[in-house]
């Protein structure tokens, strides 16, 4: 892979309005892979199919790796677990999600991984209402800080979209003991990618877990970053190669240039603190055999 730009034929799975680009259907993007790949009948193979989540590209990190791959893989985005589902069905040759359970039992135990790459994690925060009416601030664990907004019941907007973000939040309710109910009163479900449920919460005045690279990237939100100090807020993202592909040789060298020359250019974005927005997970890629 060499330093290039193209633009990337992208489509989505989710049927939620992004907030700056236009959705597409299942089919829909079904039949945008379709165009690209005919789109590259010029060059006798069509280009790889690389399904990615909404936060990595809303966090800034798909562009990274778009201004430095050529070619610029045909690109599938949505939540990790329909990513997932659809590397599982052999719809994709390379994802990177950040849904570690789901990728275990989507991919990996079903044997559909060929290699995995732990590639970067950035962090997770709960953000909510200046006045913070739970008092998340003066939590002592992220599992706290849930327990606490459900005891206020206070505002909560969760993703609700299988997203590695909403498998998170299940996850810190199932440790604090308090998981909301299924729908309606305090407990919203925006259905929606990250930046979409980051307004909703805005506007509700309502708590919310964010990737914090992804927040950073949001202009004019009156949320505050409540809790951030727990490392289970940790939002790790591992790029696999897909057993199933039918371009295994170029699957799995695009994962190492991933690895070798666009993780250390996804490593430089900051926060608005300086602070780095991705850091480099440990370990290198491994075959799964």
């Amino acid at each position: 892979m060499s330093s290039g730009a193209g633009a990337r034929q992208r489509a989505r799975v989710s049927s939620v309005a992004s907030v700056n680009r236009p959705t597409a259907t299942l089919r829909g993007w079904r039949a945008a892979l379709t165009c690209a790949a005919l789109a590259a009948c010029t060059t006798g193979e069509r280009p790889l199919r690389l399904g990615t989540t909404y936060t990595v590209e809303q966090s800034g990190a798909l562009a990274v790796l778009d201004s430095l791959a050529h070619p610029v893989p045909a690109g599938v985005i949505g939540p990790s677990g329909q990513i997932l589902a659809a590397a599982a069905r052999g719809d994709l040759d390379v994802v990177i999600t950040h849904a570690p359970s789901l990728e275990r039992r989507l991919l990996v135990e079903p044997g559909h991984a060929l290699l995995a790459c732990p590639f970067v994690a950035s962090r997770f925060a709960i953000v909510g209402p200046a006045a913070d009416p739970a008092r998340v601030a003066a939590a002592a664990s992220a599992a706290d800080a849930f327990r606490r907004i459900a005891a206020a019941a206070a505002p909560f907007v969760s993703r609700g979209d299988s997203s590695g973000t909403h498998v998170k939040e299940l996850a810190l309710w199932d440790a604090a003991a308090a998981r909301p109910p299924a729908a309606g009163g305090w407990y919203l479900q925006a259905g929606a990618d990250q930046a979409t449920t980051l307004h909703v919460a805005d506007e509700r005045n309502a708590y919310a877990l964010a990737d914090l690279p992804t927040l950073a990237k949001l202009g004019g939100l009156r949320l505050r970053v409540l809790f951030a100090a727990d490392t289970a807020l940790t939002n790790p993202y591992t790029l696999y190669v897909v057993r199933e592909s039918p371009r295994r040789a170029a699957a799995q060298a695009f994962a190492r240039w991933a690895m070798d020359s666009a993780r250390p250019r996804i490593l430089g974005l900051r926060l608005p603190d300086g602070t780095p927005a991705f850091v480099a997970r440990t370990g290198g890629c491994a075959d799964r055999l």
